[in-house]
């Protein structure tokens, strides 16, 4: 996968809108289990935000969001889109590119 965009407002990993972990897991759901709070909260968020700078555009590098939701995307446990997009939802941060997998016969 080339771009994880994470629109959370409280995650280690979220920089600017781009995903630092490299490595995420998406569960039931659609539920981004990858995601740890950082101290300091949303506050934080902001801060390290403003300090990374207008021109940090965030690493180009590949990353892999292993999953295991219900989704036409998911391809042996691994997401197969080339970007996805994870928000806030009211109690997770939840893969807002799940498509919903074709019901089987």
């Amino acid at each position: 996968m080339k771009q994880i965009v994470c629109e959370t407002s409280n995650c280690e990993h979220n920089l600017k809108c781009r995903c630092l972990a490299g490595i995420i897991s998406v569960g039931d759901g659609a539920k981004c289990l990858s995601r740890i709070k950082r101290e300091g909260g949303a506050l934080a968020q902001s801060f390290a935000d403003v300090e990374a700078g207008e021109e940090f555009r965030g690493d180009e590098r590949e990353c892999i969001v292993q999953c295991s939701a219900e989704c036409a995307l998911n391809t042996g446990g691994i997401c197969s889109a080339d970007k996805i997009t994870v928000k806030d939802s009211p109690f997770k941060a939840k893969c807002k590119s799940r498509i919903a997998a074709p019901k089987k016969s």
